[in-house]
């Protein structure tokens, strides 16, 4: 059972609507009790870094995620700014994140020969992995996923970074440590990609 937790930020209802599509079970969770039940858990995110990490804490849920997935070590997949609040902080405001990752996130900023590249980045972009990792699996060479973001993690470990894509410059689009990830982008708005990428993490043990 993958369990997406609702804390009130996210596309819950598009990422039950493919988990369902695929045949995964899927339940959502917004207190301690129904998050005891998950063996998989997705951390969903969209907005500004700080109002999420608020809303996250007016849960009362930290201390119990950081048990399941700190702890138990069960396989939580975080999403776009999901994936950000994993981070120790953001320069887009000034709360703490999480901190399972030792990495912040920073507003993209580029060089005069690409100030033309717009923020956010949207739209669609390709996935460069940087080693083999099971969530992988079967993937085409030339697979893509949709992209809305201003801000990107920056890791300080570098082997924290498990794929990376281009915009304006190479920056981490899926950052993972044991039973954690992270993705940039929205596999929940990608298509026949996004479907593979949870079939593969469902796969996770």
């Amino acid at each position: 059972m993958i369990t997406i937790l609702d804390y009130g930020v996210g596309n819950l209802g598009s990422i039950v609507n493919m988990l369902k599509k695929i045949g995964i079970k899927a339940s959502v969770a917004s207190d301690a009790e129904m998050l005891q039940d998950a063996n998989k858990l997705i951390l969903p995110g969209v907005g500004a870094f700080d109002a999420g990490m608020r809303k996250l804490r007016e849960t009362g849920l930290i201390p119990t995620l950081n048990e399941l997935v700190l702890e138990k070590k069960i396989p939580t997949l975080g999403l776009c700014m999901g994936m950000q609040m994993m981070t120790k902080k953001s320069t887009e405001g000034i709360e703490d994140g999480l901190g399972w990752f030792d990495a912040e996130t920073i507003r993209f900023s580029f060089s005069l020969e690409k100030a033309h590249l717009k923020i956010p980045h949207m739209g669609w972009n390709t996935i460069s992995p940087r080693r083999e990792h099971l969530l992988f699996t079967d993937f085409e060479d030339d697979v893509r996923f949709y992209f809305v973001h201003s801000y990107h993690v920056i890791c300080h470990d570098e082997s924290l970074s498990l794929a990376e894509t281009e915009y304006g410059y190479s920056f981490s689009s899926i950052i993972q440590k044991e039973n954690i990830i992270g993705a940039q982008f929205h596999p929940e708005k990608s298509h026949k990609f996004g479907m593979k990428l949870f079939e593969n993490f469902a796969e996770l043990i």
